[in-house]
């Protein structure tokens, strides 16, 4: 905690305190492994992962959402966890979204023509995959961040708002990650690993999805910290 708010420029009792004035309410959208609803339930806020997946093994059922993500995405805040307790919440206060990359990233463009042909299936599956990924971005929250890696120029995403590198923050691997952002500032970088190698050639799937612990505890604590004190400037104008 000491380096992470050193970080930040802030003492780490000033940060604990400010943390505490407010509990957030947090949906980490796509997410699985529970790395950043973890993160953000360490700082005390009541954030919650939701997927199509159960959450993984050894996880908190209690703190995971298995279904369809979209009606939260568009506002809903009334939900059932995976240990059968009913929730209600004001509403989101952030939202964070993973959406599925298989036919936006730019390294599988390769599959889209094929034998100087367009595949028509997995144009469409782009398509799908695209209007997913705008529907997260447009999120119900006043605080949204999408993350996906490098697109293919045929998606038209927009404009990234900011990258990170897991070796950023002390992990011994590369792996370009992309963020879309609404009302939040880009990651700012701890301590970096010398020499790193590239993840993406050291595994695939599910695994090479899940957010590095240490992009994990940076955001969480200084997006927590900014959104907390962003609420406090409103609410003291008011």
């Amino acid at each position: 905690m000491d380096r992470l708010c050193r970080c930040l420029g802030a003492p780490a009792h000033s940060f604990l305190i400010d943390v505490q004035m407010k509990r957030l309410n947090i949906l980490v959208a796509c997410e699985e492994s529970q790395a950043e609803t973890y993160q953000f339930r360490l700082l005390g806020h009541r954030a919650f992962s939701c997927d199509i997946k159960p959450c993984r093994k050894g996880g908190h059922p209690e703190w995971h959402i298995q279904g369809d993500v979209s009606p939260y995405l568009g506002g809903l805040s009334e939900f059932k966890t995976l240990d059968g307790k009913k929730h209600r919440l004001r509403k989101w206060d952030l939202i964070i979204a993973h959406p599925p990359c298989t036919y936006l990233c730019k390294v599988s463009s390769v599959h889209m023509v094929h034998d100087g042909r367009l595949n028509e299936e997995r144009f469409r599956k782009m398509l799908e995959a695209r209007s997913f990924f705008f529907k997260c971005l447009n999120a119900q929250a006043d605080y949204v961040a999408v993350e996906n890696p490098l697109p293919m120029s045929r998606a038209r995403l927009p404009k990234p708002s900011c990258f990170v590198q897991p070796s950023w923050f002390g992990h011994k691997y590369t792996k370009k990650t992309l963020y879309w952002l609404k009302n939040l500032p880009p990651i700012m970088a701890g301590a970096s690993y010398p020499n790193p190698k590239e993840f993406v050639r050291s595994s695939r799937g599910i695994y090479r999805s899940r957010t590095f612990e240490g992009v994990a505890r940076a955001l969480a604590g200084q997006w927590s910290k900014f959104i907390l004190d962003d609420l406090q400037i409103h609410n003291a104008a008011e």
